[in-house]
């Protein structure tokens, strides 16, 4: 566990990995994945536990019969978990700290990592870009 949110840990596929982000879809964990093996990461895509329902409570004085169970169908998941080996990773620390680059050469920044520009523009810094 870790002392903060910034550097978590868990076992991904058994295997023990810095998570990058968390319920992201299939297109944004393909998306992380490149940017990541391009900076020579070991990438780790795992399925997201599904969400947990809540089951009703039902009352003592209702007697409600017992359904049937039926076994249920194979679901491709709908989220994925990303993480990498280095257990030392933190997505934040790269980002700001200009540690990651992008095929082109350029380096990432926060609105490409966010996937709101397709290309990086890396010669204007983050506080003066138009939001």
């Amino acid at each position: 566990m870790a002392i903060n949110s910034n550097h978590t840990a868990e076992d991904l596929n058994e295997v023990k990995c810095a998570i990058v982000e968390k319920n992201v879809t299939k297109e944004r964990a393909e998306f992380l994945k490149n940017i990541l093996e391009y900076n020579k990461f070991t990438v780790v895509i795992a399925a997201s536990a599904p969400p947990k329902i809540k089951a009703p409570v039902a009352s003592s004085s209702e007697a409600t019969p017992v359904e049937e169970v039926t076994p249920l169908a194979i679901v491709e998941p709908s989220s994925f978990t990303v993480g990498v080996t280095d257990l030392m990773f933190n997505p934040i620390n790269a980002i700001f700290g200009r540690l990651l680059k992008t095929p082109n050469g350029h380096i990432v920044t926060l609105a490409y990592w966010n996937q709101k520009e397709s290309v990086s523009n890396d010669e204007i810094p983050y506080f003066e870009s138009k939001k």
